[in-house]
């Protein structure tokens, strides 16, 4: 099985969420999750629509651990273990940022590392300041940074850990259950499977969380008038 997905690997599918699911299970969905935040590296993972799927999926997900025979139940225990991953990966970054955050702003260029990055979600962070660290899940590449932002300016643990704990839970649970309970709507009232049309909603999925990041990108360069 394993010399097969390798045989067959091509690079583009690790944008694609069914991918993740379908040759890694649960523990690669929340390796991921705990990744996208707690290592600045995992920025060009597949989060939010990662989460889409994984709603849709969320029976088959559960059967990893204990599948409890109940589809709201499956849900809840997916959304959970995905929350303390997020929880985890927000932490590390913020661990990391304390550490060596001011350093990464002489780090050079490279491959998995872009200076931009870390100053957008630094102006997102003080522009928002402590809520930034809950809107930071819903937006990609922001939420890699924003936690590690959070430790290098020190911001105050107890403050971090509430908003952290407020983001994940909302980020959570907001993705898998639109996953979850979209594609019931759809196939139960108009027979129309979700699963059959997966690269179109995720590119959906990937213009909406983006946009905002987009926008800031065009419009932030825009020198303002003497």
């Amino acid at each position: 099985m394993l010399v097969q997905i390798i045989l067959s690997f091509q690079w583009h599918q690790l944008l694609q969420p069914q991918f993740y699911i379908d040759n890694g299970g649960l523990w690669l969905l929340l390796f991921i999750v705990f990744a996208e935040t707690g290592l600045f590296v995992g920025f060009f993972l597949p989060g939010d629509s990662l989460l889409f799927v994984a709603g849709i999926f969320s029976n088959k997900l559960a059967a990893y651990l204990f599948d409890t025979g109940s589809d709201f139940l499956n849900l809840v225990m997916i959304v959970g273990l995905v929350t303390i991953a997020g929880i985890l990966g927000n932490m590390a970054g913020y661990w990391f940022g304390k550490r060596v955050g001011h350093a990464m702003y002489s780090w050079k260029d490279n491959l998995l590392f872009k200076q931009h990055y870390l100053h957008q979600a630094h102006d997102f962070y003080e522009k928002h300041g402590g809520g930034a660290v809950i809107f930071a899940r819903f937006l990609p590449i922001v939420r890699t940074f924003a936690p590690i932002v959070a430790g290098i300016v020190e911001m105050d643990k107890k403050k971090f850990h509430m908003f952290n704990w407020i983001g994940c839970i909302a980020w959570s649970t907001t993705m898998l259950a639109a996953g979850h309970y979209l594609y019931r709507f759809f196939l139960d009232h108009y027979s129309f499977d979700l699963t059959k049309h997966l690269e179109v909603i995720v590119l959906v999925i990937v213009l909406v969380t983006t946009a905002p990041v987009i926008l800031k990108m065009v419009f932030g360069k825009k020198r303002k008038p003497a």
